[in-house]
C-alpha cells in the first residue's frame, strides 16, 4: 500500500509498505482523507521527537471506510463508513481510574506513538471507531477529531445558553471552538487573532462576531469597552505560540484580564514557552482557570451535529492534496499561515 512515512526530520517520503495485519479486537480501515493537524506539523519538524520513533506514519485525524474485521468485532462490518478516535489511555494511572482519560499519564495517539492515517489503509481498534451518517461527507470526517477538541474545551469550560465567549487564536483549534461554542449560545463571540484572513472566517460565517486583530487593537480594552467594563463570560486560549505585542499581556493573562467576575478562562494552546500570570487578576475575580486536552468522547456530539448541519467543516479547509504533494502541503501550512488553515491528503476514492 501507499504511505507517507516521515523518515527523517523534516522528510516526508511516498513509499510502498505491506498492508498491516490485524487482531481479533480490531478492523483493517480504507482511509479517504487524512487532515493535517498542528501536531503533525510538530512531528514534521522534530518536535515529538523522542516520543515519534522514525520511520513512523502520521496522522491521527481522518476517516475511511472499513474494509476487514476481526472475529470479535460485532458492532461493524465491511462498507460501513467510520471516522476515528485516535486517543488511547492506559486505563491503570489515577486519571484514568477516575475515568478522566484525557490526562491519561502515559497517553497515546494513532499518528503519533504508533502509525497512523497518513496511508491508504490504518489498523483501529473497534472501540476506537464511530459510524458515519450518509449525509457526512468524506472530506467532513477528516476533521470530526479536531471537531471534538472544541467540543470538550466548550465542556471543560461550562459554555451556557446566552453566555459571552473570548477565543485567543483563531487558528485551527479556535475555529474548532467557534464552531462547538455556536452550537450552545448565540451570544457575541471575541474573535482575537494577528492574521485578518483567519479573522474572516469567522465573520464570514457567523453573526455576531467581534474581529480583534491584536497587533492593531488592545483585545483587553475593546471587550471592556463593549461589555461596559464587565468583561465575557468565558476566555479560551488557543494560541501555542505567541507573537510578543508591545504593551500587551500574554494570551493566558489577556484571557484572564478580559473575563467577568466569577468568569473562566479554558487554556488548550500548546506552547514549550512559558506564560506568566498575575493570581491576583484571577483571584479578585474569583475566577476559575481550567486546562483541556484532546476529546473525552465528544465524538458522537460531532456527528451527531455534522448530520444535522449544525456545523461547517468547509468553511475550513484550505487545499485538498495527493500522497504525493504533502511535502508541498506541510511547506504551505508553515510558511503561509494566513493563506491555508486546514489541508486535506486525499487517500483513496
Amino acid at each position: 500500500m501507499k504511505a507517507v512515512r516521515l523518515k527523517q526530520y523534516g522528510k516526508l517520503v511516498l513509499e510502498d509498505i505491506p498492508v498491516p495485519s490485524f487482531a481479533d479486537h480490531q478492523v483493517l480501515v480504507k482511509v479517504g482523507y487524512a487532515s493535517i493537524c498542528g501536531s503533525d506539523q510538530h512531528i514534521y519538524k522534530g518536535d515529538f521527537h523522542p516520543r515519534t520513533i522514525l520511520p513512523m506514519t502520521p496522522g491521527h485525524e481522518f476517516g475511511g471506510t472499513i474494509v476487514e474485521i476481526g472475529r470479535s468485532v460485532n458492532n461493524f462490518k465491511p462498507g460501513d463508513r467510520v471516522t476515528v478516535d485516535p486517543i488511547i489511555w492506559c486505563g491503570d494511572c489515577p486519571a484514568c481510574k477516575r475515568e478522566h482519560y484525557p490526562a491519561c499519564t502515559s497517553l497515546k495517539l494513532l499518528g503519533v506513538d504508533m502509525d497512523g492515517g497518513f496511508a491508504e489503509y490504518v489498523v483501529v481498534d473497534k472501540d476506537k471507531l464511530f459510524k458515519l451518517t450518509p449525509n457526512i461527507s468524506d472530506r467532513a470526517a477528516a476533521l470530526v477529531e479536531l471537531f471534538s477538541i472544541g467540543f470538550h474545551a466548550c465542556q471543560r469550560a461550562g459554555i451556557q445558553k446566552d453566555d459571552t465567549v473570548a477565543i485567543w487564536g483563531a487558528g485551527k483549534v479556535g475555529q474548532a471552538i467557534l464552531q462547538a461554542v455556536r452550537t450552545i449560545t448565540d451570544n457575541t463571540v471575541y474573535m482575537i487573532d494577528i492574521l485578518d484572513k483567519r479573522l474572516q472566517i469567522a465573520e464570514n460565517n457567523y453573526e455576531d462576531i467581534i474581529s480583534i486583530n491584536a497587533i492593531h487593537r488592545n483585545p483587553i480594552e475593546v471587550i471592556h469597552e463593549l461589555t461596559k467594563g464587565d468583561g465575557v463570560d468565558t476566555t479560551f486560549e488557543a494560541v501555542g505560540h505567541a507573537e510578543d505585542i508591545e504593551d500587551q499581556p500574554n494570551p493566558v493573562q489577556s484571557c484572564i484580564l478580559s473575563i467577568r467576575g466569577a468568569g473562566t478562562v479554558c487554556v488548550l494552546g500548546l506552547s514549550s514557552e512559558k506564560s506568566p500570570i498575575l493570581t491576583k487578576d484571577l483571584i479578585w475575580r474569583e475566577a476559575k482557570i481550567v486546562a483541556s486536552r484532546v476529546n473525552h468522547g465528544e465524538f458522537q456530539d460531532v456527528i451527531d451535529h455534522l448530520s444535522s448541519g449544525n456545523l461547517k467543516p468547509d468553511i475550513l479547509i484550505s487545499k485538498e492534496v495527493s500522497p504525493s504533494q504533502v511535502m508541498e502541503a506541510f511547506q504551505l501550512l508553515e510558511n503561509e499561515p494566513e493563506n491555508y488553515l486546514k489541508i486535506l491528503i486525499k487517500l483513496s476514492d
